[in-house]
C-alpha cells in the first residue's frame, strides 16, 4: 500500500493506493469517522459496477450508508443533476455531521464535491475515483463543479476532500478509450514537470497498456506525487496550479465544440500537441522535443490533431468562454522543454489559427 499526503494544514489529506482497497474502504472510514452515515453519489454504469460492492462492506463495517445516482455521461454534468442529488440528501435526512462518497469518474468527483460544498454550506466528501483520469487528476486538488452551456466547469468551488482512495484494480473494468483519456492526463505530467517519468512512460507502454500492476501502481503515484506537490504550493490556481492546465485550454474548447463527443482526455491529447505547436511557434520549444510530445502520444493511439469536421471558429468562441480567459485574454501553458512549462498570454490569433489546422507534424 502506498500513502501520500497532499500538505494542505488543517484541509490536508492522504491519498491511499493499494489493489483491492475496495472492500476496506469501510473499515478505514469507521476510524476515520469522517462523517456519522454516507451518501455514495455515482453515475447509474459505476453504481452497476461497484456501487453495491461499496455498500455492502461499508456495511459490513458497521458504517450506515445509502446509495443514490444520477445519468452516466458529460451532459448531466450540470445545475439540474446538483439540485436533484442535493434534493435526494434532504428527503434521505443527511445533515451536517454527515458525508458524502463521491464513487466514478471525474465527472461523478466532480459533481459530488460541488454537492458536498454546498449541501447544507458544505459537508465533508471522499473520493473514489474509479477510472485512470480521475485517479491521476481530478479526485486529487479539490476542484470541484458542473458545466454550462457556455462552457466546461463553469459553475463550481475549491472543496478538498477528506481522504482519496484508489484501488487500482477497477481499472480492469475501464473501456479502452477511457483508458487513453487518463493516460493522456498521465502523459501531461511528464511534459510540465518530470522528464524521467515522460522516459519511464515511454519506454513502459507496453506494459501500462496491459496494465501491469508494478507500472500502473508506479504511475499513479508519481502522478499523484507530482499534482498533490503543485496543489500543497498552490492550492487556488494563483501562480502554480496553472502549470496543470497544460493541453486543457485548447482541449477543453475541441470537447466543448464537439458537444463532448471527444472525450475529456482525448480532447487533452488534442490540447497538448496543439500546445506544443504554439511554443514552437514562440521560439519557446525545439522542433525536436514538441515532435517527442507528439511520438509519445500517438505510440499511445491518442489523437494529435483537431477533427477536420469540427468548427473551428466555434473552438475559438469555447476559447473564449473558459474559465482560465481574463478579460478577454486566453493563457496558455506552453512547454519550454520536456519536464518545463510557462504560462503566458503571449499568443497571437494568427498563431491559433494556424495550429487549429495543422497537421500532425510538429514543425507544420
Amino acid at each position: 500500500m502506498a500513502e501520500l499526503m497532499v500538505g494542505l494544514g488543517e484541509r490536508s489529506y492522504p491519498i491511499i493506493i493499494e489493489k483491492g482497497y475496495l472492500a476496506k474502504v469501510g473499515q478505514d472510514l469507521k476510524m476515520r469517522q469522517v462523517g456519522n452515515r454516507y451518501c455514495i453519489i455515482a453515475d447509474d454504469r459505476v453504481a452497476d459496477l461497484y456501487g453495491r460492492t461499496l455498500l455492502q462492506g461499508l456495511t459490513d463495517a458497521g458504517v450506515k450508508a445509502e446509495l443514490i445516482t444520477f445519468p452516466q455521461g458529460e451532459a448531466n454534468k450540470t445545475l439540474a443533476t446538483v439540485a436533484a442529488l442535493a434534493s435526494k440528501l434532504a428527503r434521505l435526512g443527511f445533515d451536517r455531521k454527515d458525508a458524502i462518497i463521491a464513487l466514478g469518474g471525474g465527472v461523478s468527483g466532480d459533481i459530488a464535491g460541488f454537492v458536498a460544498s454546498s449541501y447544507m454550506r458544505g459537508i465533508p466528501f471522499v473520493q473514489i475515483p474509479t477510472t485512470l483520469l480521475a485517479q491521476v487528476d481530478s479526485s486529487v486538488g479539490g476542484k470541484t463543479g458542473v458545466d454550462l452551456p457556455e462552457g466546461k466547469n463553469l459553475v463550481g468551488a475549491f472543496y478538498q476532500p477528506k481522504v482519496v482512495y484508489i484501488d487500482i484494480d477497477v481499472l480492469q473494468t475501464l473501456p479502452a478509450e477511457e483508458l487513453l483519456g487518463g493516460l493522456a492526463e498521465v502523459i501531461k505530467y511528464g511534459v510540465i514537470r518530470d522528464r524521467d517519468f515522460f522516459e519511464f512512460l515511454r519506454k513502459n507502454r507496453v506494459a501500462i497498456l496491459q496494465l501491469d500492476s508494478d507500472c500502473i501502481s508506479k504511475m499513479i503515484c508519481t502522478c499523484c506525487e507530482i499534482k498533490a506537490q503543485v496543489v500543497s504550493e498552490d492550492e487556488r490556481e494563483g501562480d502554480v496550479r496553472r502549470i496543470l492546465n497544460y493541453g486543457h485550454t485548447i482541449g477543453h474548447a475541441v470537447e466543448g465544440a464537439s458537444d463532448y463527443s471527444i472525450i475529456h482526455g482525448l480532447a487533452v491529447s488534442i490540447g497538448m500537441v496543439a500546445a506544443a505547436k504554439l511554443a514552437v511557434l514562440n521560439n519557446l520549444l525545439t522542433e525536436g522535443a514538441a515532435q517527442q510530445i507528439v511520438q509519445i502520444l500517438e505510440d499511445y493511439n491518442m489523437p494529435v490533431t483537431v477533427p477536420v469536421g469540427l468548427d473551428r471558429e466555434r473552438i475559438k468562441q469555447y476559447l473564449l468562454a473558459d474559465k482560465k480567459t481574463i478579460s478577454g485574454v486566453v493563457f496558455f501553458v506552453l512547454p519550454t522543454a520536456i519536464g518545463k512549462v510557462i504560462v503566458t498570454d503571449d499568443v497571437g490569433s494568427e498563431q491559433i489559427d494556424k495550429v487549429l489546422n495543422s497537421t500532425a507534424t510538429a514543425s507544420s
